[in-house]
């Protein structure tokens, strides 16, 4: 995103949206370590879909994090 959005954006939108980001994240992340940890099984296309949620969920809050501590690109 440009610089202009981020400066855009209060300080309070900054926080909400890294808490969301992280919330979002975590839930997919539990999904994961039901998997891999817990032994969950699934069908081999839900795997595929429930660690593309995964990334997708983790590329949003590593951008949230960077907004909020001021580091874009």
């Amino acid at each position: 995103m440009s610089p202009a959005y981020t400066v855009s954006m209060t300080s309070e939108d900054l926080k909400q949206r890294y808490r969301e980001a992280y919330e979002a994240w975590q839930k997919h992340l539990s999904g994961v370590h039901d998997l891999l940890l817990d032994g969950k099984r699934l069908p081999p296309d839900q795997i595929k879909g429930l660690l593309n949620r995964e990334a997708r969920a983790k590329e949003k809050y590593d951008e949230a994090r960077r907004r909020l501590l001021g580091i874009d690109g």
